[in-house]
């Protein structure tokens, strides 16, 4: 452009240059993209505007939690965040990968993030114009130990071969560079075009699928394994009179024919063209053989990574189903996240099953070890249970037969005791009129239960051993109703203890996650991972630092109400804690479960010394009932208001008739002591007539508030 003529609009800059423009906004969970954003989608070439759920969508999984970390890192360091996504079509297969360029911003009154970035495809440079060449002067030799040691690095890091065939078409040679770059390959007695630089990729159909035999400098190379040079047309013509005529029309000068040798096989050709004559001098060659034996290793390696990928991304695939069909009056929500490095498949799974009965089958599991053989019987026992599940059976029938199927799978072979697997694993039918769930489980970790009020509890199920050791094992089922507004969680353990965690501490990194957070379900899955899985979470580290990390899964199930964050708006949460436990006559280790269950329950209880006395009690009143009559135990606890000064009101039901009665136990006698423990402990208490059985009661009063009127008519 001429001095003094306005500058061209930044749009059509950014156009000109391929590049695109989008802005989110966690706000209103908005996407805007213009038209070239919108290409390098996978969308028509026009602006749009999406919502969170159809941008992640077109983005890798992996890559999708990689940008919302890289953002809060930035804004976190004031940096600009800049992130490599792979751009998904609709059957899961990457077609093109972006770097995408963003400041973004936080706004502390909307508590969200805002960025505005380019997009711009990782793409072969454009070919270069044929420019006038002179001849090589001074002393190359120096430059070209650097040239060599830079190309190494690029091929090196090149992850794949089309950005091997990028790297190599961007060399700059020291004194010479060719115009046009094409890299045979060998399939069967053909020879094939694996990629070219400097051509229209119609120009070089003659030279595709072409017969080894055929005198063509390139089929030579294949052929003996040695380099063809050729420095002049007249050259050409003579040693290949019959191809000539096809390489006469691109006008090039001088050719060079490399073999692309690895591991001692000859796997291709590499030609380099040039629009200016070259002697080929001894320097010159050995810098073609060089880059030519670089390249060749860097094709070879991208290659098996391609074929890993694409094995591993296929098996990945097949075993992890899309969520679906959607359960009618619940929402679902899973997440995978493959361990860093190696496979991208382990053995944890999930899967959403309908039933002949009209309910629904949450699964979630995890075979021993994340390698090929945990993938593989992942998807023996996937199967399996889908099989079982589908013939009606119970969730303990289920698990029973899934632990024989397990069992005879690997045990049938000659694999050492060393290599024999178990799978931990988690069964829920769910009935969604009700809302009633039964569980069995086998060695899992327990499912948590996410209340109206925003109370996180692990809620402890009755259980048995891993599939796979006993083929006799017994899974007993456990029954409790997920009321409106309440969230079920399902994980795996590499959810709880990646970043070095154990169980402990990472329940409690788990736990203010989802107190927390005000989301609906999706989002709330993506910050359970991005709590353990992104930058953040290494500033937590648990004491196992060194422990290998695992795969995750992870299986959220919401019955909407009030509070779950499910609906349009997040509806203010009701000062009100409540539990129900039953534990029946043949149950008494279930007395241990109603214990932890009420520390659950009063996590962040002000005294320490309300909460030992609340279990005590609890442990007292349900073993009298067991003891002292024939019914079960019906466990209800429930804390009332907010802040400093709640109430915490425990009742125990039981349908027998006789009340109980104060005694006054002698110093050697075992029992009696009930009730004047509740008098010592409790601030308040009583026992209550309920027509047909009765109930005890206490109370305790959080200390820093005032406890009057909080048990008017308790009595």
């Amino acid at each position: 452009m001429r001095t003094g003529e306005p500058l061209p609009s930044v749009g059509d800059v950014l156009a000109a240059l391929a590049t695109g423009l989008w802005h989110w906004d966690t706000a209103t969970g908005l996407v805007t993209v213009d038209a070239e954003a919108a290409r390098l989608l996978g969308l028509p070439p026009e602006p749009a505007t999406l919502t969170e759920a159809q941008t992640r969508a077109r983005f890798h999984p992996v890559d999708w939690n990689e940008i919302t970390g890289v953002v809060r890192l930035a804004v976190a360091e004031g940096t600009l965040a800049e992130v490599r996504i792979r751009i998904m079509d609709g059957d899961g297969k990457i077609v093109r990968v972006v770097r995408s360029r963003s400041k973004p911003s936080y706004d502390p009154e909307r508590q969200a993030y805002e960025l505005i970035g380019t997009l711009q495809e990782v793409t072969e440079p454009a070919p270069g114009t044929a420019a006038a060449r002179s001849a090589v002067t001074g002393d190359w030799r120096r430059s070209r130990e650097a040239f060599l040691l830079d190309a190494g690095r690029a091929l090196a890091e090149a992850r794949s071969t089309a950005e091997v065939l990028r790297v190599a078409g961007g060399l700059s040679m020291p004194g010479f560079s060719p115009d046009g770059l094409v890299v045979f390959g060998v399939q069967g007695d053909r020879l094939t075009i694996t990629g070219q630089h400097g051509h229209q990729p119609a120009d070089m159909n003659p030279f595709s699928d072409m017969p080894l035999d055929t005198p063509y400098p390139a089929a030579d190379v294949v052929r003996t394994g040695r380099a063809v040079y050729l420095s002049s047309p007249e050259q050409y013509k003579e040693r290949y009179p019959v191809t000539w005529p096809l390489a006469r029309v691109f006008g090039r000068r001088s050719w060079a024919f490399l073999p692309l040798t690895a591991g001692g096989r000859t796997m291709g050709a590499w030609m380099a063209a040039f629009t200016y004559p070259v002697a080929f001098t001894p320097d010159e060659r050995a810098v073609l053989t060089t880059v030519a034996r670089m390249l060749a290793q860097a094709l070879s390696r991208a290659g098996a990574a391609e074929s890993e990928r694409e094995l591993t991304e296929g098996l990945q695939r097949s075993m992890l189903p899309s969520l679906g069909p959607e359960i009618p009056g619940m929402r679902v929500a899973a997440r995978y996240i493959p361990t860093g490095g190696g496979l991208q498949v382990g053995g944890d799974w999930y899967d959403l099953i309908p039933l002949p009965s009209g309910r629904f089958a949450l699964v979630i599991g995890d075979v021993q070890g994340h390698d090929v053989r945990a993938a593989g019987l992942m998807g023996q026992l996937r199967i399996a249970l889908r099989a079982y599940a589908a013939e009606g059976h119970r969730p303990d029938a289920v698990l029973s037969r899934a632990s024989r199927f397990l069992h005879g799978v690997t045990h049938a072979g000659d694999d050492p005791p060393a290599d024999l697997r178990f799978a931990t694993c988690l069964y829920v039918e769910a009935d969604p009129p009700t809302g009633r769930l039964e569980i069995a489980r086998a060695g899992h970790p327990h499912p948590v239960i996410r209340m109206a009020d925003g109370t996180v509890m692990m809620r402890p199920t009755a259980g048995g051993l891993p599939l796979g050791i006993d083929p006799d094992a017994d899974y007993p089922t456990t029954r409790f109703t997920l009321e409106p507004g309440e969230t079920l969680m399902l994980c795996t353990d590499g959810l709880i203890e990646t970043g070095g965690h154990d169980l402990e501490s990472g329940w409690r990194r788990l736990r203010a996650t989802l107190e927390d957070h005000a989301g609906d379900l999706e989002s709330l899955a993506d910050a359970l991972v991005q709590a353990v899985h992104g930058p953040s979470s290494h500033h937590t580290t648990g004491p196992l630092a060194d422990r290998r990390e695992d795969d995750i899964a992870l299986l959220l199930l919401c019955r909407p109400g009030d509070g779950c964050g499910c609906g349009d708006a997040v509806a203010v949460r009701p000062p009100v804690r409540r539990t129900l436990l039953s534990v029946a006559q043949d149950e008494p280790e279930r007395i241990a479960e109603a214990r932890q269950h009420l520390r659950e329950l009063l996590h962040d209880w002000r005294s320490a010394d309300q909460v030992d006395s609340a279990v005590l009690l609890v442990s007292e009143m349900v073993t009298n009932v067991l003891v002292h009559t024939d019914a079960d135990a019906l466990l209800l606890a429930e804390v009332v208001g907010e802040g400093a000064g709640r109430r915490l009101r425990v009742e125990v039901f039981d349908s027998g008739d006789d009340l109980p009665h104060r005694r006054r136990p002698g110093e050697l006698a075992s029992s009696g002591r009930g009730l004047m423990l509740i008098e010592l402990l409790a601030d308040a208490w009583g026992v209550d007539p309920r027509g047909e059985g009765k109930s005890i009661w206490f109370e305790l009063y959080e200390p820093g508030g005032p406890a009057a009127g909080l048990s008017e008519g308790a009595a």
